[in-house]
């Protein structure tokens, strides 16, 4: 088996998450009707039933609302066309084209987001990461960056004698286009899953239920108990994959399935596994009576209008579809030659390349479609093909019992291997064995499509996530955070592997309630990245405890007033909500002492989030202000060491 190091286990902290890859296998990593009663039977007490561990369903963050509530929000917030229209009447856009400035971006990191990912089309290291993408961002209704770079049809054959692809004649070469269809790989995992979803608001499917009890012969080899549920959000127990491709029949591949005894207890482990979907797939066939190819068509791809989007895309789209690998002897499970316009994955292509976890091609507009549908709550224009209910569960982390895998009914959440620093507890996405991401973030109503033909020639050349990592992290920071008063805030940056400090004059303290004021804002890395408040009085660094209020909470949502959050270790790390907080922090034990504040922002070289901001610093000794940064003669006294004042 050769496992997927595209995702996580490069980083040396999970393992393989993005499609496992058999024996060197392929890419594993409707109209208007109302929900029925399915998901309102599974709700209890305004709750989810706890699964795994204490679940708490709560509301998806309305882009759209917090964008014009939160203090500060600028001109360009304003102008986006952020429906998140997670709310009853909310405006749900749909999409255009557009500028910077109409979706409330900043054009400066959208062109970084396109130079970062073409230096992946050179060596990087040893060999491109892709021979050539398509990019796509946007915020609200308006996709403010759709761009081909590089070839879709570049190599006709890998050397593997000397490690090189070997090129098809220059007339020959396809050059990426806007609408080039991919193979999305394991992003088609999300597709079976809205298609389970559907049935679980039609009633037809229990979320709960066993696998056994639609599919009786899937009890055999001890998998009795697994359920529905599990299978959506790979605690089944089933390992990665088993080589189903082997087998030359339909009813030996199932064979296989039904005798699959579980690597683990159902529901004690998270392992990522295409046989989950596969199984879903199954069940879904077996209920509606309709082969998954159809389902998909007349469920969502159709009403949506995502016309490039389907299983076994005909001959005459081959000129428009990316390469994919020279699937060959060792290191593919199949001979197969140049692998072009069918599915990459091979128990897909021994299943007639219909399959639960792999074997959809798309575009890059059809699935920022799909993600606006998404984030408008389940509709699209006058199609909805999810309730909004159903669709806040895609959002909702169900693996709350194995932090880092979280998970909502398919899609994955919070995931900075790939999604960067748009990776938020509420951030979902996935990932394609072949090159592909789609990551949307609802906490500022963006969405993010990077497919790429990374193993064309070869699957040996792709390492890492990196361009993945590259093209979120400029998304993100193209969504502007405006300070929190006057013209700039001092910002971190968004660096790894790097040490900023940002380190007030020395003061003398006096007074028995001497403190420090400041709005600080934070996104980093949990656990990984931190910010830290220091002291000195000459001697060696000491944290300082602190406490923050996010007064914007009070605007969200109705209820008691929010409790300040203490910080007793003297750092803030992980989601704050992307809102501005009041600082203060009790500096009355250097009392008598000339005293030296800094902020210490830290990053590992893997990922970041967004960053920290600090803003109208301000430090007051009893009833005076000793030190003001709103005052010009204190404000040129900071020295900021990769600390920048920042106007967004």
């Amino acid at each position: 088996m050769t496992g997927d190091t595209n995702g996580r286990a490069a980083d040396g902290r999970k393992g393989a998450h993005e499609g496992p890859e058999p024996a060197g296998g392929g890419g594993s990593p409707t109209d208007a009707r109302t929900a029925g009663s399915g998901i309102a039977r599974r709700r209890v007490g305004g709750g989810i039933l706890a699964l795994g561990g204490a679940l708490a369903l709560t509301p998806m963050p309305l882009a759209g609302a917090a964008a014009r509530s939160r203090p500060g929000a600028g001109a360009a917030d304003r102008a986006a066309d952020t429906g998140a229209g997670m709310e009853s009447g909310a405006h749900r856009p749909t999409l255009r084209r557009g500028s910077s400035a109409r979706a409330g971006l900043l054009q400066g990191p959208l062109d970084q987001l396109v130079r970062d990912a073409e230096a992946y089309l050179a060596d990087s290291p040893a060999h491109p990461w892709y021979a050539g993408a398509v990019l796509l961002a946007g915020r609200g209704g308006t996709v403010a960056l759709h761009r081909p770079i590089g070839k879709a049809v570049r190599y006709a054959a890998y050397d593997e004698k000397t490690d090189t692809g070997v090129e098809f004649p220059a007339d020959q070469q396809i050059a990426m286009a806007e609408d080039t269809v991919f193979d999305l790989a394991s992003i088609s995992k999300l597709f079976t899953s809205l298609l389970a979803v559907q049935q679980i608001e039609r009633g037809t499917l229990e979320l709960e239920a066993t696998v056994a009890s639609y599919l009786p012969d899937f009890a055999g080899g001890g998998k009795q108990d697994v359920t529905v549920r599990q299978l959506l959000t790979h605690t089944s127990g089933f390992r990665s994959w088993i080589p189903l491709y082997e087998e030359p029949t339909r009813e030996g591949k199932l064979r296989r399935l039904w005798e699959e005894v579980p690597a683990s207890t159902p529901g004690s482990a998270y392992l990522y596994s295409d046989l989950n979907l596969i199984s879903l797939q199954l069940i879904l066939e077996k209920i509606t009576g309709r082969p998954l190819d159809a389902l998909l068509r007349d469920e969502i791809t159709a009403p949506l209008g995502m016309h490039r989007t389907r299983y076994n895309p005909p001959a005459s789209w081959k000129p428009k579809i990316a390469a994919t690998e020279d699937a060959r002897l060792p290191w593919s499970g199949l001979e197969r030659g140049l692998v072009w316009g069918e599915v990459h994955d091979e128990n897909a292509f021994s299943l007639d390349g219909v399959a639960g976890h792999a074997g959809v091609f798309s575009c890059a507009w059809d699935l920022a479609v799909l993600a606006r549908t998404l984030l408008n709550g389940g509709v699209y224009g006058r199609a909805r093909i999810l309730s909004e209910e159903s669709v806040d569960l895609l959002f909702t982390d169900f693996n709350t019992a194995f932090p880092g895998d979280e998970h909502g009914l398919g899609f994955e959440l919070y995931q900075h291997w790939y999604m960067g620093a748009m990776a938020t507890p509420r951030s979902a996405g996935h990932t394609g064995f072949t090159g592909t991401s789609l990551v949307l973030d609802p906490s500022t109503d963006t969405f993010l499509v990077v497919l790429g033909n990374s193993v064309h020639p070869v699957r040996s050349w792709r390492s890492g996530s990196a361009p993945r990592v590259a093209a979120a992290n400029q998304l993100a920071r193209a969504v502007p955070v405006r300070p929190e008063r006057g013209r700039t805030a001092w910002f971190s940056g968004m660096a790894s592997a790097s040490t900023a400090t940002l380190t007030l004059p020395a003061l003398r303290l006096h007074s028995a309630r001497a403190r420090l004021e400041c709005a600080l804002w934070w996104d980093t890395e949990r656990e990984a990245d931190a910010l830290f408040l220091e002291a000195s009085a000459g001697q060696d660094w000491q944290r300082v405890p602190f406490t923050t209020l996010a007064p914007g909470a009070r605007l969200e949502r109705p209820g008691p007033r929010p409790e300040p959050r203490p910080h007793p270790a003297g750092s803030a790390t992980g989601w704050s909500g992307r809102v501005w907080h009041r600082l203060e922090a009790d500096l009355t034990a250097w009392r008598g002492r000339a005293v030296t504040l800094r902020w210490r922002y830290t990053t590992d070289r893997l990922y970041v989030g967004r960053g920290a901001y600090v803003d109208g610093l301000r430090v007051r000794d009893g009833v005076r202000t000793v030190f003001d940064a709103e005052r010009p003669r204190d404000a040129g006294r900071i020295e900021a060491t990769g600390w920048a004042p920042s106007a967004d």
